[in-house]
C-alpha cells in the first residue's frame, strides 16, 4: 500500500480510484491546471515512456490543496523522477494548486510549501529517485519551495499572443511581413484540420528537418495519435497546409479552454507560399472563434527561432526548469533539458 505523508497539517497521498474519478474536475479548478494535467493525458504519457505514474494529491483536512503528477523511470536499478516525462516534448507539467486564492499570502505560501515538501517526501520514501526534474508552466510562478528543497532553478521563457482582441487589432500588431503573408491572395493553398494521417505527416516533416540539422528528435507520432484519441474532441488539432493539392507543411496544435499551444510542426518547407505564417494565423483565428484567450508559441529560448515567433507581437512569459540529483545523474540529463 502506498504511503501517506502528513506534515504540519498537510496530507499527501497517491490518488485512489475515487480521487482519480474526480481528478479532471480538480484540474479544471486549478489556476495551473491544463490539458497536460488531465488524467487521460497523464496515462498516455506514462504508457509512451514506460514510466510509472504517481498522481499525488495534497489535502488540508478534507480540502484539496494541490495536484502533483510525477513519473518515475527505473533503469539498471536507478530510479529517476520527472514531471513531465522525457522524450515526449510536453511543454510543462508540475504542481497544480487548489484553493489558495482565498488565503492571505502568508498562509497560502505556507500551505504551498508544505504541499510541495510532502510530495517530494512521498517520492523520496516510495521511489528514492537519484534525479528529479520538474518543468513548470507559466502560471506556476513561485518555485521557492523547490529551491528550499535544494533544487537548482533555471528560468526559461515562452511567448504568448493575446487573442482577446479583434482580428483587425491582432493583425495590426504583427510585423509588416507577417501581415503581408497572412493577407496573401494566393489561391493555391488550403488549410484544414486533419486526423491521424496528418499528425504522422507533420511529425515526419519535423523529424526530417532535425536530421538535416544533426539534432535529436525523440517524439513518436503514435504518441500524438493516441493523445488525440484519448483527449476531448478538439484538444489535438493537426493543421495541414496543402499547396496545389500537395502537403506543404503543418502544425499540431493543442488546445484547452484557456490556451492553444503551437506544439509540433512549422518545419522549413520548399513551397513558395508562406505556409507557417498562414497556419499560425489559422490556429489563432480558430482559437478566437472558440473563445480561447491565449496562443502559447511554446518556447522562446532559442535565438534562431525567436525572430520568427516575435513577429506576432507576443508577450514574454517565464516558466522554470528545476532539478535535483547527483553530479553524475545531472550530466546524464542533458538531452532532457534540451527541450525548447
Amino acid at each position: 500500500m502506498s504511503v501517506t505523508i502528513e506534515r504540519n497539517g498537510i496530507r499527501v497521498e497517491r490518488a485512489d480510484e475515487d480521487l482519480l474519478g474526480r481528478w479532471n474536475d480538480l484540474v479544471e479548478r486549478s489556476p495551473q491546471g491544463d490539458l497536460f494535467h488531465r488524467l487521460d493525458a497523464l496515462r498516455v504519457q506514462a504508457d509512451s515512456t514506460g514510466a510509472d505514474l504517481h498522481p499525488l494529491v495534497g489535502f488540508k483536512g478534507q480540502e484539496p490543496v494541490g495536484l502533483f503528477p510525477a513519473f518515475t523511470i527505473t533503469r539498471g536499478g536507478v530510479a529517476t523522477a520527472f514531471s513531465p516525462p522525457p522524450n515526449l516534448w510536453v511543454p510543462h507539467l508540475g504542481p497544480a494548486l487548489l484553493n489558495m486564492e482565498k488565503l492571505k499570502r502568508r498562509k497560502a505560501e505556507r500551505r504551498h510549501r508544505r504541499f510541495v515538501d510532502g510530495c517530494l517526501d512521498w517520492l523520496d520514501r516510495e521511489c528514492n529517485p537519484k534525479y528529479v526534474h520538474v518543468r513548470t508552466g507559466g502560471r506556476y510562478e513561485d518555485v521557492r519551495p523547490f529551491e528550499w528543497n535544494e533544487f537548482q532553478v533555471q528560468p526559461r521563457h515562452t511567448y504568448e499572443v493575446d487573442l482577446t482582441r479583434s482580428e483587425d487589432d491582432l493583425l495590426a500588431s504583427f510585423s509588416s511581413d507577417a501581415r503581408s503573408n497572412v493577407r496573401t491572395d494566393d489561391d493555391r493553398y488550403e488549410i484544414r484540420v486533419g486526423g491521424a494521417d496528418a499528425i504522422r505527416r507533420i511529425v515526419r516533416q519535423v523529424e526530417a528537418r532535425h536530421e538535416e540539422q544533426g539534432e535529436p528528435y525523440t517524439l513518436d507520432a503514435e504518441f500524438v495519435v493516441v493523445l488525440r484519441d484519448r483527449l476531448p474532441e478538439g484538444a489535438v488539432r493537426p493543421y495541414v497546409c496543402e499547396v496545389d493539392g500537395e502537403f506543404a507543411g503543418g502544425m499540431v496544435a493543442l488546445a484547452d479552454d484557456e490556451r492553444v499551444y503551437r506544439w509540433q510542426g512549422g518545419a522549413k518547407h520548399d513551397a513558395d507560399v508562406p505556409v507557417n505564417d498562414l497556419v499560425d494565423w489559422a490556429i489563432m483565428t480558430d482559437a478566437m472563434d472558440d473563445g480561447i484567450a491565449r496562443y502559447d508559441l511554446v518556447g522562446a529560448n532559442e535565438q534562431r527561432l525567436c525572430s520568427y515567433k516575435a513577429k506576432f507581437a507576443p508577450e514574454l512569459v517565464r516558466y522554470y526548469s528545476v532539478e535535483r540529483g547527483t553530479r553524475m545523474m545531472n550530466l546524464l540529463s542533458d538531452v532532457y533539458k534540451r527541450f525548447r
